[in-house]
């Protein structure tokens, strides 16, 4: 059933009109860890998770290096150091506090922690993010700390206007040009997120069914 789904969910992503690659993540939060170990088995390898504690005990109990972890929530500060050991990705940075937390924690793990800053791309006062008009100076801090790789910018889009959202996104990564990733797409937009420049999608029903 689940390699079903992501055979379906990778044609998809195929049909679409594009010329950057793509990285299907598939996001597993609330979902058991045999429904993950199916997944694996059918050969995914990127695992998205919004709830720590639920993402770490996951991690531990299937001890697979080969997989790549995404931490894909809003970030509590207290949280980073089990974020910095247990994850390679973090797409939902928005605020200087975070970083150094994270940077002086993937030190202390001896690694690099790749890092993607959230966007609140729409200005909305429900969705986390950095506003559009503060994201040069995350970005020229995130660039001085010698244990975050900075990538590129996730967002969420405002609902009825994704279009507009990953426009506004691919123009924004454009502007750095040495930055080359976006997450951006799920279930329902995936296709308008790739041809707007996505490079990560996020898809979590289409793979897994409804939470």
């Amino acid at each position: 059933m689940i390699a079903e789904r992501l055979n379906h969910v990778i044609q998809r992503i195929q049909k679409v009109d594009h010329s950057q690659k793509v990285k299907l993540i598939a996001v597993s939060k609330k979902k058991s860890i045999a429904l993950i170990k199916e997944a694996i088995n059918s050969g995914q390898k990127d695992f998205g998770e919004n709830y720590l504690q639920e993402a770490v005990e996951k991690i531990k109990a299937i001890d697979d290096p080969s997989l790549t972890w995404h931490f894909i929530g809003p970030i509590q500060s207290n949280k980073t150091a089990s974020i910095a050991k247990y994850f390679q990705w973090v797409h939902s940075v928005d605020r200087k506090k975070v970083l150094t937390r994270l940077n002086e924690q993937s030190k202390e793990n001896q690694k690099v922690l790749n890092v993607l800053i959230q966007v609140n791309i729409d200005d909305e006062d429900t969705k986390s993010g950095v506003m559009p008009e503060e994201i040069d100076d995350l970005v020229n801090y995130a660039n001085e700390l010698s244990n975050i790789s900075l990538k590129g910018f996730m967002c969420i889009p405002k609902p009825g206007n994704a279009e507009e959202s990953f426009k506004k996104m691919k123009i924004l990564l454009n502007s750095y040009p040495y930055l080359e990733t976006l997450s951006m797409g799920m279930s329902n937009d995936l296709e308008i997120a790739i041809r707007n420049g996505s490079t990560m999608v996020r898809i979590g029903t289409d793979i897994f069914g409804a939470r």
